[in-house]
């Protein structure tokens, strides 16, 4: 038995063109060094907005703030994803901030290092801190930094195995926070001012020296002092990090320290 077949009016497969078709095309596009986004329907970038420096486009910021506040919900900071330096007071060293921000961004529009590496923010308990830190950290992401915000604390948990958020691995939690442009350190060396384990001295030295060593800049904020006091028992900065790191921070680093009252404490005791 024999089938004849006709050949003439033979279609291509469905859903495929023939060769004749996209080889027209495929020449337009080499001669254009790149894809024909027009041909795609996809409509061209917005320039970008002003207090971005020309090499970082607007699909890129967006990025970098949606980061910025995504390290803020993390954290459980979400209502001060509103504010600026103009919200801060004077005890809060806005202005202070403000001439440091400038600076950073004048160096990542260089592509030197900072003359002053890192801000370091001292405290009482409420007295407006992280508050501060906050604002910096908002007005650097609209500004064009890649910055972060995270608590010393949560860092260590989360460079142990299996232990950070959005499937992120060890490495790749350390990975991100010393190559950011702008690190927010919340409450450095915060619950280890009785006794700091092995493990955390050793991330710590790890991540600060990191970020000093490669010239990223980073805001420290903290409730201790930078060493032990006398007839208190309670650990300086320095008794955890050792002499060494502390002199390497303090060396490129401007002190603001936060002075005031407890912000979160009841005008009148509550009568418990």
């Amino acid at each position: 038995m024999s089938v004849t077949t006709d050949t003439t009016h033979t279609a291509p497969a469905r859903g495929m063109n023939t060769f004749g078709d996209l080889s027209a095309h495929i020449v337009r596009v080499l001669e254009n060094n790149g894809a024909d986004i027009s041909q795609l329907g996809v409509p061209p970038q917005p320039e970008p907005h002003d207090g971005l420096w020309e090499d970082v486009s607007v699909p890129q910021a967006n990025a970098r703030r949606t980061m910025w506040r995504n390290s803020i919900i993390d954290a459980a900071h979400d209502e001060y994803l509103a504010f600026r330096f103009d919200h801060l007071d004077e005890s809060q060293k806005p202005n202070t901030l403000q001439r440091w921000l400038d600076s950073l961004v004048e160096a990542k529009k260089l592509d030197a290092r900072p003359a002053v590496l890192n801000m370091i923010m001292p405290g009482n308990i409420g007295s407006g801190k992280t508050a501060a830190a906050i604002s910096l950290g908002n007005e650097a992401a609209e500004r064009g930094l890649w910055t972060l915000f995270l608590k010393h604390a949560t860092y260590l948990t989360w460079r142990r195995p299996d232990s950070a958020p959005h499937n992120m691995k060890a490495w790749e939690v350390r990975k991100r926070f010393v190559e950011c442009d702008l690190l927010i350190l919340d409450e450095l060396c915060g619950e280890m001012d009785v006794v700091a384990t092995e493990f955390a001295r050793k991330e710590t030295i790890d991540l600060i020296d990191a970020r000093i060593a490669a010239g990223r800049p980073t805001a420290y904020t903290t409730n201790l002092r930078s060493r032990r006091q006398p007839g208190s028992q309670a650990m300086g900065v320095v008794d955890i990090l050792g002499e060494r790191l502390l002199s390497r921070l303090e060396s490129s680093a401007h002190l603001a320290k936060i002075v005031g009252p407890d912000r979160r404490k009841p005008a009148k005791p509550l009568d418990w």
